[in-house]
């Protein structure tokens, strides 16, 4: 063989090569890759080929799955009371794909986890249909209907918990979607995804978990426990240290009270049944940014919570001088938080300082409705003694019987609560927003219940928006409703 032959013949040994050493790469270590790809059409039409497992509450499904109208994908997912639940299921779309409990389950609901195999396999030699699991969730369907009603119209949130377990009760967010609507691939399903985007009113995004809010007058229970825990206060019917007017650390400004207000060396109890800027304010200047970040990571904090759903971090800076500590004690400045953290903080008290992780998924379990999976409750930190939470506990409960929080009150059981009006905007030039955060004891001095509510309302007027008077209603309809529940 001359020369140049022999160099062709090795350039197309060396291609063959190539060749086979791609197919192999392709074929055996990408494939797994390649077989779960996105865009990958084979892929997507065997997710749809058959029905999604369910999404239940209360023992039944909130979630179905109907034939797609036409393409290639023969079955698409159905929502009851899609709006409603839209801010705990999520959607799943032919078009968009998913989040949430649809995206982070997955694999559970369309049957192709590992733990199913078995099913999977079963299914081949009994000609079964393929079907995925479904996803119990800790959600009351009672508890969620009234805090979604509650709402209304208005913009806002609610979370609920079950303090002694974590368990999520109810997760409500305003204005809310249909995932129905946008759950397949038709020039409809595009245009409503498209104008739900748009929407200036922002109607997929979850309130409850992804927006954070200045907390205002709600965060002062952080700031009481924070007192309590670091022995700046131990009698809470003792008067403090607060002059009137107080001004603050390095300023030129004073702090200023909401209204003719008795504030002046007022008892911690009282200062929270009134709510007063000053002595709050003193309390996280006199602490320091130190002391005050410690209770407030302890609540949890500048930590993001996976519930499983990610939840954004609530803010607390971690680095400001006297006037900056004093105005973020009071919820305001830097300090913003979700609705669920505030009910997180809630929760804590109400369960004598001991805070619960906050979780959504009570089981997962196969097609054949066994459990796959359970969450077991579990500490996540203790923010505050037994002793102080019960303290604190007294202060909530007097803001409920003789304070702001009157709304709230329940025939036949104790309410604690915590009213709040927060600022925003350049020097509060929007609207504020209305918080109310509290918990229900029963007769048995148990607490089945802690809720944090926050209302938007553009459309009211600004003398009228108050944690009392639009947010605490809507507290008592969910406690009201968690507590018939139990009955």
């Amino acid at each position: 063989m001359n020369k140049p032959l022999r160099r062709v013949a090795i350039f197309c040994g060396l291609l063959v090569l190539a060749l086979l050493v791609r197919v192999n790469w392709v074929q055996y270590v990408k494939a797994d890759e390649l077989s779960k790809a996105s865009d990958n059409r084979r892929v997507l039409i065997d997710r749809y080929a058959h029905k999604r497992g369910d999404i239940i509450v209360d023992g039944k499904a909130i979630t179905g799955s109907k034939e797609s109208p036409r393409g290639d994908f023969k079955f698409q997912r159905t929502y009851k009371d899609g709006p409603m639940w839209a801010p705990v299921t999520g959607f799943t779309s032919q078009a968009m794909g998913s989040n949430q409990i649809e995206s982070i389950e997955d694999s559970i609901l369309t049957g192709t986890d590992d733990r199913l195999f078995i099913d999977r396999t079963l299914s081949m030699f009994t000609g079964d249909k393929k079907q995925g699991g479904n996803v119990v969730t800790t959600l009351k369907g009672a508890a969620q209907k009234a805090a979604f009603e509650g709402l209304g119209n208005r913009k806002g949130a609610v979370a609920a918990i079950d303090p002694r377990s974590g368990a999520i009760l109810a997760l409500a967010s305003t204005p809310s979607y249909d995932p129905s609507l946008v759950a397949g691939s038709t020039d409809q399903d595009t245009a409503n995804w498209q104008k739900y985007e748009k929407d200036p009113d922002k109607p997929m995004a979850n309130r409850a978990l992804r927006e954070t809010y200045p907390p205002g007058s709600t965060f002062k229970v952080v700031t009481a426990a924070a007192a309590l825990e670091h022995g700046l206060v131990d009698d809470i019917d003792a008067k403090t240290d607060s002059p009137l007017p107080w001004r603050l650390p390095l300023s030129t400004k004073n702090l200023p009270n909401e209204g003719n207000i008795p504030c002046k060396d007022a008892t911690l109890r009282n200062a929270l049944r009134v709510s007063c800027n000053t002595v709050f304010g003193k309390v996280g200047a006199d602490l320091g940014n130190e002391k005050m970040l410690e209770t407030v990571e302890k609540f949890g904090f500048n930590k993001e919570q996976f519930v499983p759903v990610r939840t954004s971090a609530s803010v607390f800076s971690k680095k400001m001088d006297g006037a900056q500590t004093a105005l973020s004690s009071i919820g305001q400045f830097n300090t913003a938080t979700t609705p669920l953290q505030m009910a997180m903080v809630t929760s804590a008290i109400a369960n004598d300082g001991k805070l619960m992780k906050p979780y959504m998924i009570d089981q997962l379990k196969d097609p054949s409705l066994n459990v796959l999976e359970k969450t077991n409750p579990t500490e996540m930190s203790q923010p505050l003694s037994g002793d102080n939470a019960q303290k604190l506990q007294e202060m909530m409960e007097t803001v409920v019987k003789d304070g702001t929080g009157s709304s709230a009150q329940i025939d036949g059981a104790t309410v604690g609560g915590k009213t709040g009006t927060a600022q925003h905007g350049v020097d509060n030039s929007e609207k504020p927003y209305a918080w109310f955060i509290s918990y229900a004891k029963t007769g048995n001095g148990e607490s089945p219940v802690a809720v944090a509510v926050v209302v938007e309302d553009d459309d009211a007027n600004r003398e009228d928006i108050s944690g009392g008077g639009l947010a605490a209603p809507i507290a008592k309809r969910v406690m009201q409703a968690v507590i018939d529940d139990k009955k």
